[in-house]
Parts: structure tokens; sequence; C-alpha cells
């Protein structure tokens, strides 16, 4: 088949939950013989929209590419004083509108160039219901489309102007089933197809961390946060709960690996690697005590499948259902509300090994039934063969 997808950010550098899932998507199914192109920008840089990539086309992975530059900048501080006002304020659908141009990325030609090419495709595949390439997309082309909405709970979602988008959308790609529940409730979305699919996690081999240890000058015991590095994230409340805990107990450290976003406590126990590899995030993991998730907003967590995936136990901040449920459907981590919370989970994973491997065991099962790659790819399949029906 010939698949389009359509991403606000796609390249080897954009390292994001939503844009590197679509990624992994497109080039998995451009292996299995599909036709790909993805519909994007030339922006890097989600916070400001900045063009760094080349317009045009170009190839990535066997997966084309087609760019369009990006119109307006984005200044970060105005857009979240106006999207403040907006969330918590009467106003009307005009303000709505506007609020999407200020989310961005503004690119009214990809809107052009998906328009005019459409008839080129037999489905398009629409990433991340947020931002403005999806808003419109999705109304605008009469292709048969599917979204993969990885929508969580937030002020966004409630905007009378996303009714539009998922009334627009014939089939829809769920992360979790708590998304689904979210999303269904929210929206009518009677007479769509709907499947919770997620992403393909590998299922690495592990075999000695000591060496990776060495390298980077680690020693056990530690935890693990592997991700955006932002208050946006959990990162702050992280940082707090972590000098709690330490009152107790002085030899832990948090390392963390990751976009560095937001300046990080003076402490030797808090120990940042920047980016490593693929191979050496499996490692990072494999050797970490558990992986911490304190992000409030997930629709998905793909760090926390993999560090199941090496049966790592996760601890996540209950507030992120999607991940809240990982550990319920999967028993195979802890979660916490509170600093109390926290250090309670934290200290009873950090001193009962048994338990800690039944969790890790039990998280590898919950990742190759749920997340594998074949699995995944079957679900997307049987969403096409319906869609062609």
């Amino acid at each position: 088949m010939k698949i389009a997808f359509v991403v606000q950010r796609y390249g080897q550098e954009v390292m994001g939950g939503s844009e590197l899932h679509c990624r992994l998507v497109a080039e998995r199914l451009f292996k299995v013989g599909h036709e790909v192109t993805v519909y994007t920008t030339t922006a890097r840089d989600y916070i400001t929209w900045k063009n760094e990539y080349v317009p045009g086309e170009s190839i990535l992975n066997g997966v084309v590419i087609k760019r369009f530059p990006v119109e307006k900048e984005r200044d970060i501080e105005s857009f979240n004083e106006y999207s403040d006002w907006l969330f918590f304020n009467p106003h009307n659908e005009a303000d709505e509108i506007l609020w999407i141009e200020k989310q961005g990325p503004f690119v009214p030609s990809l809107l052009e160039a998906i328009e005019k090419e459409q008839d080129s495709y037999d489905i398009f595949i629409f990433f991340t219901y947020l931002y403005y390439p999806t808003h419109y997309g999705l109304q605008l082309i009469k292709k048969k489309k599917i979204l993969v909405p990885t929508a969580h709970d937030e002020p966004a979602l409630y905007l009378t102007i996303m009714k539009r988008v998922f009334a627009s959308a014939n089939a829809f790609l769920f992360n979790t089933q708590a998304e689904k529940e979210m999303l269904t409730r929210l929206f009518n979305l009677q007479g769509t197809y709907q499947d919770v699919v997620g992403i393909g996690i590998e299922i690495p081999v592990i075999k000695d961390v000591s060496s990776f240890l060495h390298r980077f000058g680690l020693s056990r015991p530690y935890i693990l946060y592997a991700g955006r590095i932002e208050p946006g994230k959990g990162c702050q409340e992280l940082f707090d709960y972590f000098f709690e805990f330490l009152k107790e107990e002085s030899s832990l450290r948090l390392v963390l690996i990751g976009h560095l976003l937001m300046p990080l406590p003076n402490d030797p126990r808090i120990i940042y690697l920047g980016f490593v590899s693929p191979e050496d995030k499996n490692l990072a993991m494999a050797a970490a005590e558990i992986t911490v998730h304190p992000s409030h907003y997930e629709s998905l967590c793909m760090a926390a499948l993999e560090s199941l995936a090496v049966k790592t136990p996760i601890l996540v901040q209950e507030a992120a259902e999607p991940l809240r449920r990982h550990c319920l459907e999967g028993q195979c981590g802890l979660y916490y509300a509170n600093s109390n919370e926290f250090a309670w989970a934290l200290s009873l994973l950090l001193r009962d090994e048994r338990l800690k491997a039944r969790l890790g065991e039990n998280g590898r099962r919950y990742v190759e039934e749920n997340y594998s790659w074949p699995v995944v790819l079957k679900k997307y399949h049987q969403a096409f063969e319906f869609l062609r029906q």
C-alpha cells in the first residue's frame, strides 16, 4: 500500500515521544513492503519550531520525507501566557483557532501539499491530535484517515474545536486502554474503527552491564530517568522527592539520560549522562534498580516499556493514568502520588529483591504480549484491511 504519515517533526535527531513513535512505525511498515512517505516540517525543536532541516524531499531508512518550512517561530513564553488565559477564562471559537496557530507548527504549505497529492496514497496516518498539521490536515483530507492521538488528560483536549479533529478520522489507534476510555468518554467516536495498539518495543539481549558501568564511571545502586529533563515532565518534583528520600538512604544515585531543558541540582548524587546510544540505554536500564517516570501527563511512555523489556520494574506518577494501568495490568511496577508514597515504594523496591525480580519478569512478559512489533504491525494491518473494505 501507499501510506502517507503527517507529523509535526521527523528525523534521526528528533527523539520526542510521538515523533519517535511515528518514525518507528513508518520504518517498520516500509520494511514489510509498503511505500511510505512522511509529510512534516523543517523544524527540529518543538519549543520554537525554528527551521533547521533543509526543505524538500529526502530519504531516511527507506522512508521518503517531504519537509515544509514553518512560517512563524513560536515564542514559548507568550504562547504559555495565552494558553493560561484561554484555558481558564471565557472565550470564543476565534480565540481557540488563534491558539492552534500559536501552538503551531504553522505550516500552510504542508496542508496545500497533502490536499494536492492525496490521491497518490491509499491511507493517511496522522500522529498527535494537538498540533496545527493534524488539526487542519485531518479536516482537509478526503482519503481514508487514521489518527494516532497520543492524548492525555490536558486542558487543550477540552477546547471546543477539538471536536472537529476527532470527528474527522475514520480510525483511531490508541496507545493504551486508558487513553481509549478517556477519548471515547469525551468525543463521539461511534462508527469508527478503534483499537489499542501502542508502539513496538525491541526485546534486547543483555549480556554484561559491567563494561557499561565502567565506561560511564557509574556504580550501583542507582535509579534511572530517561526522557526530556524538564519541569513539564515532572523532573523538578522528582528531584524534590529524591532528596527527601536521601535523608534516610544516602548511597543511592539518580542517573539521567536525555535532552536537558532545565538546570540540574548541584549534587554529586545526580548524574547526567546526556544522550546515549540505544544499546547503552538498554544497559543503563538493565543495571538500574528501577526506572522512575514522574510525568503527570503520558499517553504511553516508551521509556517505561523499554525498561520492562529488560526486566527492570517501573515506579510511576499515579496521576498519569496510562502508566498506573501499566503497573496494574502488567503487575510490573508501583506508583506514587506524593513524596511519602514515593519514599515508601522506592524503599520497598530497593530492599525486596524477590519482589523486584517478580515485577521484572512480569514486565518482560507484558511487553512481549502487548507491545512487541509483530503484535503492533498485525493491528496496523487489521486497520488497513478494515478501511480498504
